[in-house]
């Protein structure tokens, strides 16, 4: 009998892992494209079998319930988006205003949700929907990403970027509700990705900066 190098026994488990893994995020995948069109209640595990081409029982595999599924895709969403603007900040130049940091904010949120990501579109789409019980890591991350723009918000006020008379905290979550609305409204009919970016990026600066300096 020829013993196996083990070498050669190593290369194969880390294929078998790798095809896990690429398995596993097929129908993560395939989980987001139909939980941002259909929405939690329509979402049925045999569609997203269907969009990830394979069989029902297969998923089983990956995750032992639809709502495991569903809990991994709504707080993928938030957290990619999180991870994405952070980078996004760390690139630019520290010379850039407080403003111009939210402006930067403002294209990342809306270009990531309607172009980049289904699991940012299904997340934002589906937020009032999912049960408390799988919303935990998701709502974590909300907090988390929420505290982003609590402090470029802040910045630009003690800057005096931001009108005296706003309600910093309303303020924001102004912002945030009208950049989140823009998944349910959009669609490439109404306009290109970079028109919505920059008429949201004028209407926000315009609405928060003291007047002259808008």
């Amino acid at each position: 009998m020829t013993l196996e190098s083990p070498t050669r026994k190593s290369l194969r488990v880390s294929d078998k892992e790798s095809k896990s893994v690429r398995t596993r995020t097929r129908i993560l995948d395939a989980a987001a494209r139909v939980l941002s069109t259909k929405g939690y209640a329509g979402t049925r595990l045999s569609d997203v079998a269907k969009a990830a081409d394979l069989r029902a029982p297969a998923i089983y595999y990956y995750f032992d319930s639809r709502e495991t599924l569903i809990e991994e895709v709504m707080w993928s969403g938030v957290a990619d988006m999180r991870h994405r603007l952070e980078d996004a900040l760390d690139e630019i130049s520290p010379d850039l205003t407080s403003m111009d940091r939210i402006m930067l904010a403002v294209d990342v949120h809306l270009r990531h949700e309607l172009e980049v990501s289904d699991y940012t579109t299904a997340s934002i789409r589906n937020a009032g929907q999912i049960p408390e019980r799988i919303r935990t890591r998701q709502i974590e991350e909300e907090k988390q990403y929420g505290e982003i723009w609590r402090r470029l918000v802040q910045a630009a006020a003690d800057d005096g970027e931001i009108r005296t008379d706003l309600d910093l905290f309303i303020a924001r979550m102004m912002v945030l509700g009208a950049l989140n609305w823009a998944a349910e409204w959009w669609t490439p009919r109404r306009g290109s990705i970079d028109e919505v970016v920059a008429t949201a990026q004028a209407a926000i600066r315009q609405g928060l900066a003291p007047r002259g300096r808008e």
